[in-house]
């Protein structure tokens, strides 16, 4: 499958072969325990429990482990996919390396728990400057960066990281496996959440860990096994609808974004405009070496909350909601949920809309809102 194009491999991915009178992607099967041989117990068939065992995940597995390029295994939120991994490679004494600029969760479980078991927790900026990675055991980085979407050269990185003999584990949420493969590019592991534009119709909890590496998935799958952070049957098998279409969406997700981008560009009332496919972004020389797409998520500042809140009031085409990569397009005032961002700061996920549609909305709306206070 590596040689047919984007639209083709999300279409394609993780199902089983043809057979006539059988569906293309099965039915979610919906199991806690499975009959059993009676002589050989659990090792008589592939499915013994429902906690380590369902045939939709497994399907979805291989599905997102094809786009990604390595083995897989979901979970059932990012948030739970990358505290498993932290807590799977990490033990006391270790140092990580985690993102000044990334998701503010992820900060705050280093805080609250990575740190009170002992692990030393180093935050650096996602362009860095990194520090020597002599001694680390862990370097996660988040790529476009959330929300303030930076991006650093992986391989580059990651070479620093095998030199020092430090993992690399890439947060790929953002970029999503049709933007970038961080495991060609050198990365050990990726790590995302599918709550986002992976399956992109904002109703359903995932995350996932890929590797090449059969140690390191060995070691995630015993402690997802161990934990029970497993995603339920149904939303695996909703998550393995949605990827069939994800080539689309991204498709007009990034259109939409370049469009928007060249409205707020042209606007003196809009400041901070980030989107790392425009050339004139600080991001640009990096995403376009690096990603083989850009998303249709960009951030800019309108000086303060109640602007946001006015333009918001004032569109019909654009709702407050947190999270990102849906069919309908987004704004989420970050400052409310803890990340260290101005007042103003906005998060735009751009959804599927009609492309003139959105960029008259919006352009509208900001007419509508007035100046910052």
């Amino acid at each position: 499958m590596n040689e047919w194009g984007d639209g083709t491999r999300c279409v394609h991915a993780g199902l089983p072969e043809p057979a006539p009178g059988q569906p293309f992607l099965p039915g979610p099967v919906f199991a806690a325990p499975y009959h059993l041989d009676p002589w050989q117990g659990p090792a008589g068939g592939p499915n013994g429990y429902g906690r380590p065992d369902n045939p939709t995940r497994r399907l979805l597995e291989d599905a997102v482990g094809e786009l990604e390029g390595g083995d897989c295994r979901v979970f059932a939120s990012g948030q739970a996919a990358i505290t498993g991994l932290l807590l799977t490679l990490l033990r006391p004494g270790d140092t990580v390396v985690l993102p000044s600029d990334g998701y503010y969760a992820v900060r705050a479980f280093a805080a609250g728990t990575l740190e009170a078991m002992g692990v030393r927790v180093v935050l650096v900026p996602t362009v860095g400057p990194y520090p020597d990675l002599a001694g680390v055991r862990l370097v996660l980085v988040e790529t476009p960066a959330n929300p303030g979407l930076d991006v650093v050269d992986v391989a580059a990185l990651a070479e620093r990281a095998r030199a020092a003999g430090a993992l690399l584990a890439v947060d790929n949420t953002t970029a999503t496996p049709l933007g970038q493969r961080p495991l060609d590019l050198g990365a050990d592991v990726v790590v995302a959440s599918g709550t986002k534009a992976l399956t992109g119709h904002s109703d359903l909890l995932l995350g996932y860990v890929a590797s090449r590496s059969t140690e390191l998935i060995e070691a995630v799958t015993g402690w997802r096994k161990t934990t029970g952070a497993i995603p339920g049957a149904f939303d695996a098998w909703l998550a393995h609808r949605s990827l069939a279409t994800m080539d689309l969406r991204l498709g007009r997700q990034s259109a939409n974004a370049e469009a928007v981008a060249a409205l707020l560009a042209g606007r003196a009332d809009v400041t901070g405009l980030r989107w790392p496919g425009r050339p004139e972004d600080p991001a640009y020389a990096v995403a376009s070496a690096q990603m083989r797409r850009v998303p249709g998520v960009l951030s800019f500042d309108l000086g303060d909350a109640d602007r946001v809140a006015r333009f918001i009031d004032a569109a019909r085409l654009v709702v407050a909601a947190t999270s990102f990569g849906g069919l309908h397009t987004t704004a989420d005032r970050r400052a409310q949920w803890g990340d260290d961002t101005a007042p103003g700061f906005v998060r735009l996920s751009c959804g599927v809309e009609d492309t003139a549609d959105l960029v008259a909305d919006m352009a509208a709306a900001l007419d509508a809102a007035g100046g910052p206070a």
